[in-house]
């Protein structure tokens, strides 16, 4: 966005916290965040306010604007399908649209009264129906005739505090029973890398068959034949570029314990959500063992009808997703517009 003129305020990373533990060391310096931009924009008074994700942070500021007659529109829903599901009526509160990713969401708005437009997946449009394994394992300078397993930790430090000598210490089990395995692992930041590098030392010592990366992570799955991935976002760009998975996830102890009592899906995966079936392994927490995680990776790479199975649902999820996402966007935020302009 700064790259296509917009001027930023606060950098993104002071955003860039996750789970209850975390928020709560930076919580002040977020709400003096909020509570600067609300100054500002409620004495310029824009046409629109448009708050794209982060929800526990734009939905407040949002129902501010919205009370002092400024339209906002909200883009991409919280995982009220996954949990907190209370929060619909806040959102409903707060919003004055909501932009969907998923098919599943607006009959969930609708109830409280919430106009929705499903615009798609932006990622279903950008990633292509059919990735050339060869091409990115090229780009990448992987072996072309190994089975390749690709590790994604997350993105944010404070996943990789807790992920990185799980997934190292996996990759070194499952290289230990797959004798020609190959693994690759994107990094999202230098400092991310850094940890990454020094769980390896830590858990590994040795020289071990590894490319490192910074960024690359949506080469890394195309030319994955499997692949380890903590949840999140990057469960579903795995689904898109057809790559099956495994999915593992932890965090700190205190975040599970408040987290684990509002789960109301059997599934936090999202390509799992999507099938609406258990399709893609999923380890959390304590279960989220290096065992257990090498185990089922290995049972993937060995059997075919497995990976067939995840693959199939993945075509399947691809093409619901893949609605010209930018278009749908851009004209739901135009008719918002034009009602309001015709309301005044």
């Amino acid at each position: 966005m700064i790259a296509e003129g917009f001027e930023s305020h606060f950098p993104m990373q002071k955003l860039s916290v996750r789970g209850y533990v975390e928020v709560l060391r930076h919580y002040r310096e977020i709400m003096a965040i909020r509570r600067k931009l609300a100054s500002q924009f409620l004495d310029e008074r824009p046409r629109l306010f448009i708050g794209v994700d982060a929800p526990d942070f734009n939905l407040g500021l949002e129902r501010q604007l919205k009370r002092a007659g400024i339209p906002a529109i909200h883009y991409v829903s919280p995982s009220i399908w996954a949990w907190r599901g209370g929060r619909v009526n806040r959102i409903g509160q707060s919003a004055s649209h909501l932009l969907a990713l998923f098919p599943f969401e607006p009959p969930l708005y609708r109830k409280v009264g919430l106009d929705v437009t499903f615009v798609g997946h932006p990622l279903a449009d950008m990633i292509p129906l059919e990735a050339d394994r060869p091409a990115a394992r090229a780009r990448l300078r992987l072996p072309q005739k190994q089975p390749v397993i690709a590790l994604l930790p997350g993105s944010r430090k404070s996943e990789i505090e807790y992920m990185a000598d799980l997934f190292v210490k996996t990759a070194r089990l499952l290289g230990e029973r797959v004798k020609d395995a190959y693994f690759v692992c994107p990094t999202a930041t230098r400092e991310t890398r850094d940890m990454v590098e020094a769980a390896v030392h830590r858990q590994v010592g040795r020289e071990f068959p590894l490319t490192l990366l910074f960024g690359y992570s949506h080469d890394a799955l195309a030319a994955a034949d499997v692949a380890l991935v903590a949840s999140g976002t990057a469960t579903l760009e795995a689904a898109l570029y057809k790559t099956p998975m495994t999915i593992a996830y932890r965090m700190s102890p205190i975040t599970w314990a408040l987290m684990r009592h509002m789960l109301y899906l059997p599934h936090v995966g999202l390509p799992n959500i999507l099938a609406g079936e258990n399709l893609v392994p999923e380890y959390l927490q304590e279960a989220a063992t290096a065992e257990a995680l090498a185990a089922s990776l290995e049972d993937l790479l060995r059997n075919e009808g497995s990976r067939q199975k995840q693959v199939g649902k993945f075509l399947e999820i691809h093409l619901q997703l893949r609605q010209n996402t930018a278009e749908k966007a851009a004209d739901a935020v135009l008719k918002v517009m034009d009602a309001e302009r015709f309301r005044s």
